[in-house]
């Protein structure tokens, strides 16, 4: 088997937020299976951190752009920045959601993150949509003329799209729409393109973004109670089925969620 399944490769890695998310994780992968890489930061606020840390983890030459995935306009000048400085793209990792906790003003709402899930903003639900589902739709559609031979799109999910998790709220039906909008566009895309787009769930990480969630350190006690391997996963692990999901060994694999959690989800109780 190739040691570098993913050489001469050029892969987007969109989320990356520091060195703890996973996006960062799957990006280290991919570069470790021998791809080239193009990043994103959002906004100026984000720009200096997101710059030094791929700089220093991926080359000085790696290049990283500008991308508000809220924005069609942001999302077209994303892309013609990566058409730029490369002719073609295999691989897309879709790794963005966002449910807001705080009301314009700054104060915290309840419903999206934690609490009663029916006290949910109207203009929380369609933010947390938009910017955890519609954006893979946009992004497949901006990085579709670069895949000109075919394709992988990942996205990352979790069990609460399927199932209720407590205080995920929002989040979960954020990503059931997610997990649904791959399927239809594993369709039109394969039909297409010969693009392939997969999901992975992956089980509790410790990320930035997951302490954000109320009750996110009985998640990861629960999965050591009751995963069949006794425990959640690693980034290395979600790495590793990235660069899987992105080599021809998942050639005929689209429209999945694969799931890795060790095994969590197989259990009724």
């Amino acid at each position: 088997m190739c040691s570098k399944p993913l050489e001469g490769k050029v892969g987007i890695v969109v989320g990356v937020a520091n060195k703890r998310s996973i996006a960062f994780s799957i990006a280290k992968a991919w570069h470790d299976a021998g791809a080239k890489l193009i990043f994103n930061y959002q906004g100026e606020r984000l720009k200096d951190g997101v710059v030094k840390l791929v700089r220093e983890s991926f080359g000085e030459d790696t290049p990283v752009f500008d991308l508000d995935v809220s924005c069609d306009k942001a999302i077209d000048e994303f892309f013609r920045n990566v058409a730029s400085c490369t002719d073609r793209v295999d691989m897309l990792l879709h790794a963005v959601a966002f449910a807001p906790g705080k009301d314009e003003a700054g104060n915290p709402i309840e419903g999206p993150l934690g609490g009663r899930f029916v006290k949910t903003p109207r203009d929380a639900f369609k933010t947390s949509l938009d910017i955890s589902a519609y954006s893979l739709i946009a992004l497949s559609r901006g990085v579709e003329p670069l895949m000109k031979d075919g394709g992988s799109i990942i996205a990352m999910s979790y069990l609460g799209a399927e199932k209720v998790v407590p205080n995920y709220n929002l989040m979960g039906v954020s990503k059931a729409a997610l997990e649904a909008t791959t399927r239809y566009l594993a369709y039109d895309m394969g039909r297409a393109s010969n693009i392939r787009v997969n999901c992975i769930s992956a089980g509790p990480v410790q990320t930035l973004a997951a302490r954000g969630v109320s009750g996110f350190g009985e998640m990861i006690k629960v999965y050591a109670d009751r995963a069949p391997l006794g425990r959640s996963c690693s980034g290395e692990e979600l790495g590793a089925t990235a660069v899987f999901l992105a080599s021809e060994g998942s050639a005929s694999i689209t429209g999945q969620v694969l799931y890795v959690d060790g095994g969590y989800e197989i259990m009724g109780m």
